[in-house]
């Protein structure tokens, strides 16, 4: 019986621990980060385009690409995918992925 009550109070703690270890994860990578990566799908592995029409966003200036994406979201700026993708965030979602964005190396 006293085994049983310890493997108990074994798994209750682990199950208790288990938790935050993945909060402290999840918690190293920014929303921003996050967000970031669906632009590597067309833009390249972390920004890095392989050429082509696509331009890179790796080390792209911050408030260039604030301004370039708020004016596709309004439809100041055509597009063609891109004023879509745009419309998904909020603005301050925006200049926090820029801000990401232009702190990777081109």
């Amino acid at each position: 019986m006293q085994k049983t009550v310890s493997r108990l109070a074994k798994i209750l703690a682990i199950a208790a621990i288990a938790p935050l270890s993945l909060t402290a994860q999840a918690g190293e990578i920014s929303n921003a980060e996050l967000s970031a990566t669906t632009c590597f799908q067309c833009h390249g592995a972390e920004g890095k385009a392989a050429g082509g029409a696509i331009p890179p966003l790796a080390g792209y200036p911050e408030a260039i690409m604030v301004q370039q994406m708020l004016d596709m979201k309004s439809g100041k700026r055509p597009t063609t995918v891109m004023g879509r993708h745009a419309k998904g965030y909020s603005d301050d979602e925006i200049r926090a992925i820029a801000k990401y964005l232009a702190t990777l190396k081109p």
